[in-house]
């Protein structure tokens, strides 16, 4: 008669029965996680300090031209000549006190706030009427109406420039602000049409149908419902067109290039200008001052600009 073999088990390991049969656990603080190879290590140090180096590089582009032209602002014209790279000396701050003491300026200041303001009212409003159409409601043509408005992302402003003047000279709006809101809103309309689409469609339809149930009508869900819920995308949006309004120099200058009291930012930089040269330093002095409004306004929209970043990429379009 043959002996009954012994169930070996390794040390600190245990046994649990179950239906007449054991099965064996790992001893309790055994089970750790795996650690990593000395190659898998080494490859994401590499992808950290190649991140990290295109971040400083980036950043470096950014922040460098912005400083040159803060201190090169400070220059008078033989030390912008004698000294472009170099520290004024001695520091000349009246081509920042002449500009923000000239009514022009501010003048320039109010009528790009006033073209950038109309422009973001226009492409906002429209776009977010037509987007919230195109992502909830079905109907014949829809999807060819959608690509129709998408295709306008491919066509350059620049090679309008043409027809767009002849079109303006026949309405009566070259000289005229509104010359230059109605095409910039026409030109916003695209992009942003296909953001707030995409945000609206994110949006869960129960709760559409929880409002309609309410009685609200179908204006009162875009209004009530739909735009409170889409705010960080309008902010996306808003400040899209604001910055392509406000940097906008073609369009101005061909609309309002014989009315000096409508001149835009931009359009301000040419006062420096004349037959024979240009005042550099005034100009990088200008030019620093213009950034100013557009900036405050991005750093006081920034969390609603972040906020709706992340779920507008992050849907499905």
């Amino acid at each position: 008669m043959s002996e009954r073999p012994e169930n070996r088990m390794a040390p600190g390991a245990g046994s649990v029965e179950r239906g007449g049969a054991q099965a064996t656990l790992p001893r309790q603080g055994t089970l750790t996680a795996p650690l990593p190879s000395p190659r898998r290590s080494r490859r994401e140090r590499i992808r950290r300090g190649a991140l990290f180096t295109i971040a400083l590089v980036v950043g470096l582009g950014i922040v460098v031209p912005i400083l040159f032209g803060v201190i090169s602002g400070f220059k008078d014209p033989a030390q912008m000549q004698s000294n472009p790279l170099g520290l004024p000396s001695p520091w000349n701050f009246s081509n920042y006190t002449d500009i923000l003491g000239g009514w022009s300026f501010w003048r320039s200041t109010f009528n790009s706030l006033f073209i950038a303001a109309a422009t973001v009212i226009l492409v906002v409003g429209s776009a977010a009427l037509a987007a919230f159409i195109f992502a909830r409601y079905a109907f014949r043509g829809r999807e060819v109406l959608f690509m129709f408005f998408a295709a306008g992302l491919m066509f350059p402003p620049a090679v309008a420039v043409l027809p767009l003047f002849v079109l303006l000279r026949q309405l009566g709006l070259l000289g005229s602000p509104w010359g230059v809101i109605l095409p910039q809103a026409a030109f916003g309309l695209p992009l942003t049409i296909i953001i707030l689409r995409t945000f609206f469609r994110s949006i869960p339809p129960e709760i559409e149908e929880s409002a309609i149930l309410d009685g609200c009508t179908t204006f009162g869900v875009f209004w009530r419902v739909m735009l409170p819920m889409a705010k960080p995308a309008l902010a996306v949006v808003g400040v899209l067109a604001l910055v392509t309004s406000w940097n906008n120099f073609l369009l101005p200058l061909l609309v309002l290039i014989g009315e000096r009291d409508w001149w835009t930012l931009p359009l301000g930089v040419n006062q420096f200008s004349g037959q024979f040269g240009q005042d550099t330093a005034r100009v990088l002095a200008y030019t620093m001052l213009a950034m100013v409004p557009a900036l405050a306004f991005f750093f006081v929209a920034e969390r609603q600009i972040v906020a709706g970043i992340a779920p507008t990429a992050g849907s499905k379009g």
